[in-house]
C-alpha cells in the first residue's frame, strides 16, 4: 500500500469511529424531548470538521444522523435534520480545519451552529413537523442555546487542541 491510500484508509476509519461515537452519544448518552434534544452528540462531528475538513466533517454528520434513525428510531424521519447535522460538520470545518489551535475559532463555530443551525434551522423543522409554532417553542430552545454555547467550546477545543493533538496520526494532518 502507498502512503496516500494508508492515509484515506485511517481518514476513513477515524471517520467511522467518530460517526460511531456520533451515534452513540446522540441516541443512547442525551435527554430528549419533543423540541429539545441535550447531549452532546455534535462533539464528534466537530471533531471531525476540525481534524478533517469541513467535507469530511459533513459527511460524519449526514451518515452518523442517517445511520442513528435508521438502526435506532426514535421518531418519523425529517430529512432537515440530516441537512443540520451535515451543516455541522461543514460548519466546525470551515471555521477550525488548518487554523491556529485558538479558543476563539472553537467559540465561533459554536456560535454559528448553536444559533444558525440549532436554533434557528431546527426550530423550523419542528415547526414544519409538528406545526407548534415557531415562537412558541423558541424561548427554551434559545435558553438551551445560550448554554450550549460556552460548553460546547470549551469541549471542543479542549478536544481539538489537547487531546487530538496527542494522537500521532493527527500530527501528520
Amino acid at each position: 500500500m502507498t502512503s496516500k491510500s494508508l492515509k484515506n484508509l485511517t481518514t476513513i476509519t477515524c471517520i467511522a469511529l467518530l460517526i460511531a461515537l456520533d451515534i452513540i452519544l446522540t441516541r443512547f448518552v442525551s435527554i430528549n424531548t419533543q423540541f429539545l434534544r441535550i447531549g452532546f452528540g455534535m462533539i464528534p462531528v466537530a471533531i471531525a470538521g476540525a481534524a478533517f475538513g469541513p467535507v469530511w466533517g459533513g459527511v460524519c454528520g449526514a451518515v452518523g444522523d442517517l445511520l442513528g434513525i435508521m438502526i435506532f428510531p426514535s421518531g418519523a424521519f425529517f430529512p432537515g435534520f440530516t441537512l443540520t447535522a451535515a451543516l455541522t460538520g461543514v460548519i466546525y470545518g470551515l471555521c477550525m480545519y488548518r487554523r491556529p489551535r485558538k479558543i476563539m475559532y472553537a467559540v465561533l463555530a459554536s456560535i454559528i451552529v448553536c444559533i444558525g443551525c440549532n436554533l434557528i434551522l431546527d426550530t423550523i423543522w419542528l415547526d414544519i413537523m409538528y406545526g407548534s409554532g415557531f415562537l412558541a417553542i423558541l424561548p427554551a430552545r434559545a435558553i438551551k442555546c445560550a448554554i450550549n454555547i460556552p460548553v460546547y467550546s470549551f469541549l471542543v477545543y479542549i478536544l481539538w487542541d489537547k487531546a487530538i493533538t496527542r494522537i500521532p496520526y493527527f500530527r501528520t494532518i
